[in-house]
């Protein structure tokens, strides 16, 4: 489970904090090559990072005197000690994740967004869908059902119960249970769950093989909802503070391309992804608003709160810009 792993690396990772390398003032400047510093951004390789990937294509990164390496990771388990660490100066990593982190003391910073809902019921990058002929028909009925999630105590599950209750039903009697998104369309497919959270590309996949979306989960948790953001430690924040200032400038810039250009945004996904061109000239892409909506990370937070992913009222003010 997410929140599991998170508490099993804290103490590593804040054991690790104090040695990290590339996180002075000295490193900073020995870090560069030519007037371009070099950096590393921890990143899944999914549609949500499209932004990043098209910045660096399209030089805004190099524009601010930054040698971006991107790196692969598995999700927060892996981004969020890499960052306090000094492994990674920046990494990219969802909301829910980045609180519970925060709730255990590790010395996070949100820089920028990293994406959000598209705010539209039917029409946004993931939800909750059920097998073709399956006689759910709306969120409440889930009660007392399967929903596969990617992963336990984290933003899926968390938001599917607020689908849950938006309808009247009670989650506390849903069973999920871990699968990785792209096993998904074949579970629902094959009827081994009742249902599943998924997003792109993995939503559309679903739904080409017959399944059925039931409800937008992102779009019944908040207004907007702000999924996920680029974040760094405190330390690279003030230690760093020109490069972290720079690669805040790059990040917001590729964000609001990507927005205004999804054509070219659809276009880098197989340069990073394993990703179906006919696939991803057809799916749904996130918001890149560029604007973290304070509002609704803080209904995520409460949310945790509500569903015991974390012990107590996390201040999101700490961790947001």
């Amino acid at each position: 489970m997410r929140r599991l792993v998170i508490s099993a690396i804290t103490a590593a990772a804040l054991l690790t904090v104090t040695t990290a390398c590339g996180s002075s003032d000295a490193d900073e400047a020995g870090g560069q090559a030519g007037g371009t510093t070099k950096i590393k951004v921890g990143a899944i390789p999914i549609v949500d990072v499209a932004p990043l990937h098209l910045g660096i294509q399209k030089g805004f990164f190099s524009e601010q005197g930054l040698d971006v390496e991107v790196v692969n990771t598995t999700g927060g388990a892996a981004a969020v000690p890499g960052v306090v660490s000094g492994e990674f100066d920046f990494a990219f990593g969802n909301l829910v994740s980045l609180i519970v982190a925060r709730s255990e003391n590790l010395p996070l910073k949100v820089i920028a967004e990293g994406n959000s809902s598209t705010g539209q019921q039917g029409k946004d990058f993931g939800g909750i869908v059920v097998p073709e002929g399956s006689p759910i028909t709306s969120a409440d009925q889930l009660a007392g059902k399967t929903v596969a999630v990617n992963n336990l105590k984290n933003i899926g599950d968390t938001t599917v119960r607020a689908s849950i209750r938006k309808a009247g039903g009670d989650p506390s009697t849903v069973k999920f249970v871990e699968l990785p998104f792209p096993d998904m369309p074949a579970a629902v497919d094959a009827k081994r769950v009742d249902a599943a959270w998924i997003v792109e590309p993995f939503f559309t996949i679903a739904q080409d093989q017959g399944a059925k979306v039931i409800a937008s989960n992102f779009v019944d948790t908040a207004p907007n909802l702000t999924i996920a953001a680029y974040f760094t430690s405190q330390k690279t924040a003030q230690q760093k503070a020109d490069v972290t200032k720079r690669f805040t400038a790059a990040i917001e810039k590729s964000l609001a391309y990507a927005q205004q250009h999804p054509d070219e945004a659809r276009a880098v996904l197989p340069t990073y992804a394993k990703i179906d061109p006919a696939v991803g000239a057809k799916m749904t892409l996130p918001a890149w608003s560029g604007q973290i909506n304070r509002e609704s990370v803080q209904t995520l937070a409460d949310l945790m709160l509500t569903d015991g992913l974390i012990k107590e009222k996390v201040d999101i003010a700490e961790l947001l810009p």
